[in-house]
């Protein structure tokens, strides 16, 4: 028989799915493990969607999505980072991981290095081996609240090296880079003429008066950089499926022949919704925001209740990275005896790379009870190792 692709043998398993299946074997089990908001769509941008619908916008559309969204964008950034953006700078993709790839696509060949932050979101490394390409780990470390450093992506640049990935703010970490630490990362992707896709999908999900900063706010790497944006997290639109690329002319220019390779296009309905959310929904961004902050800082107490485990308030996204260390396990471990003893499910620090070694990613999205009856039984979880 022939053999199936390389990529189905390389592909990187998926450590949290592997958590998935353990805790399908259990009943009552909380999961903190979903990065998806607990909230529904808000109405308005429902009312547009069904709207379309009716007016039958339910046929093929541009490659690079409608004109009126990709408008949208580019004014949203040309306020955002005083840029100068069209909609020519704008490719709509089916949500942020489609937006990632095309990104990738259009810039990665077979061979070349791409650098990923560890910890950081697996779906990074899984789209590099797809392509051929290799991922190379830039190390993140809690010392430096997790902010990636300038010198350390500088230390793993070789001859092969292709693109700089960021996230900001980051899952699985919680962190946010500053306009300095930027400025920082800026000069070396100058120096080394780097592609940067920078992966901004939590940034409305900010805390204790900390700032959103993209690296294309630099305009002397601008043209080399992809802002890569989604729906799903800021509008609680997941299951819409809606994203874009904000990048250079020269590049986005290739992304619709490639579109038109995958999905074709987005659906006009949904990019009909995209354009209410993105013009008319600040004030439900701002509410859910607050109801984050506030989940965050349940997180915080209730961790502080549990003797040997460790953390600092995320200022963003709504994942909190805790550190396990004090417990002796490896964080696979500690994560499959929390399930099985009190039926609590978490995602391994493991899954999201080396670095993510004793730590366990929990998602403070859900619910109050959910969230205070999960530190409950996780408390109980670590006495017991203690007897």
């Amino acid at each position: 028989m022939k053999e199936l692709s390389m990529v189905t043998s390389n592909y990187p398993a998926s450590g949290i799915r592997k958590m998935f299946e353990l805790a399908g074997k259990y009943d009552n089990v909380i999961s903190l493990t979903v990065g998806e908001p607990a909230f529904d769509t808000p109405e308005n941008i429902k009312n547009a969607a069904k709207q379309s619908l009716d007016n039958n916008n339910t046929h093929y559309v541009s490659n690079a999505g409608i004109p009126e969204l990709r408008k949208t964008i580019a004014e949203k950034y040309n306020s955002l980072i005083g840029g100068n953006f069209t909609l020519d700078n704008v490719m709509v993709a089916i949500g942020g991981m489609e937006a990632i790839f095309l990104s990738m696509l259009a810039t990665v060949n077979p061979g070349d290095e791409v650098l990923i932050p560890d910890p950081g979101y697996p779906n990074y490394e899984g789209q590099t081996v797809i392509l051929g390409a290799k991922a190379v780990k830039v190390p993140v470390y809690e010392e430096n609240n997790f902010n990636i450093q300038a010198k350390d992506i500088e230390n793993a640049i070789t001859k092969k090296t292709k693109v700089l990935i960021l996230n900001s703010p980051s899952n699985p970490l919680g962190s946010v880079l500053s306009k300095d630490n930027l400025a920082e990362i800026a000069e070396v992707v100058k120096k080394h003429d780097l592609f940067v896709i920078s992966d901004e999908v939590y940034e409305e999900i900010i805390y204790d008066g900390y700032e959103h900063h993209s690296i294309s706010q630099f305009p002397e790497i601008r043209e080399n950089v992809m802002i890569v944006n989604s729906l799903s997290k800021t509008y609680a639109m997941t299951g819409w499926r809606i994203g874009y690329v904000v990048g250079s002319k020269r590049i986005i220019d290739k992304m619709p022949k490639l579109q038109e390779g995958i999905v074709s296009c987005a659906p006009h309905f949904v990019q009909v919704a995209a354009i209410e959310a993105i013009t008319n929904s600040s004030e439900s961004v701002e509410f859910m925001r607050k109801e984050y902050a506030r989940k965050r800082n349940i997180v915080v107490e209730e961790i502080s209740k549990i003797e040997g485990l460790q953390y600092k308030a995320s200022p963003g996204s709504f994942y909190a990275f805790v550190n396990i260390k004090a417990s002796g396990m490896t964080s696979q471990e500690f994560a499959e005896k929390l399930v099985v003893s009190q039926q609590v499910l978490v995602v391994p620090g493991s899954a999201f790379g080396e670095m993510g070694e004793g730590y366990i990613r929990v998602v403070f999205a859900g619910s109050d009870d959910d969230l205070r009856e999960a530190f409950k039984r996780m408390k109980l979880f670590v006495e017991s190792l203690n007897h």
